[in-house]
């Protein structure tokens, strides 16, 4: 979920992450009574394995377990988290990984696709290493201009294809692109 800007930070709600002073905690709530967002939301929340920051672990592992029902399955699936503090967990199926060989090790296994949720410098640090296959993008009509972004400069330069989009009746643009090959130059005209 991120705005027109990119900013990534607290779309759940206030109190998820006021750090640097972000005011805009729950940008997200406005969009919730759009019907077609909900129906694009399940189909993101899909099973697959999540892989999650030490950060947005924290305020998962403090939801989720008491409040399934809203995403199916998430007690189910494997939660690997990126900390080089945390090691256990209560929550059942949680994998610690240490750091971005680990991450590696588990991208290039058999088994559920691995998706990413929230998380920005997690995200920022996949696409530095060039480990993304797949955005899905929800992006919401606003600008915040102060906040966690989901780019930065430390991205390496990829293609991507797009093979999904939805936009709902209050604006909000569903995008999914796939990793594509390698960035094509060329003079506009010619």
């Amino acid at each position: 979920m991120i705005t027109i800007d990119g900013v990534m930070q607290a779309p759940g709600g206030p109190e998820e992450d006021s750090s640097g002073d972000f005011k805009y905690g729950g940008w997200v709530a406005p969009f919730d009574g759009d019907e077609t967002y909900g129906k694009a939301m399940q189909i993101n929340m899909q099973p697959a394995d999540i892989l999650l920051g030490r950060k947005t672990f924290d305020i998962f592992e403090s939801y989720w377990p008491a409040h399934a029902d809203g995403w199916p399955g998430i007690n189910e699936v494997t939660k690997y988290v990126l900390s080089a503090t945390r090691k256990t967990s209560d929550w059942k199926n949680t994998v610690f990984l240490q750091n971005v060989e680990d991450i590696k090790k588990h991208k290039n296994t058999e088994g559920m696709d691995i998706v990413v949720w929230g998380s920005a410098r997690l995200v920022q640090l996949l696409l530095q290493h060039d480990l993304v296959d797949e955005l899905r993008l929800i992006i919401h009509p606003l600008t915040l201009g102060k906040g966690k972004k989901l780019f930065t400069d430390s991205a390496s330069a990829a293609g991507f294809v797009l093979t999904q989009s939805t936009v709902t009746s209050y604006g909000v643009i569903l995008v999914n692109y796939k990793r594509g090959g390698e960035v094509k130059t060329g003079t506009v005209g010619e």
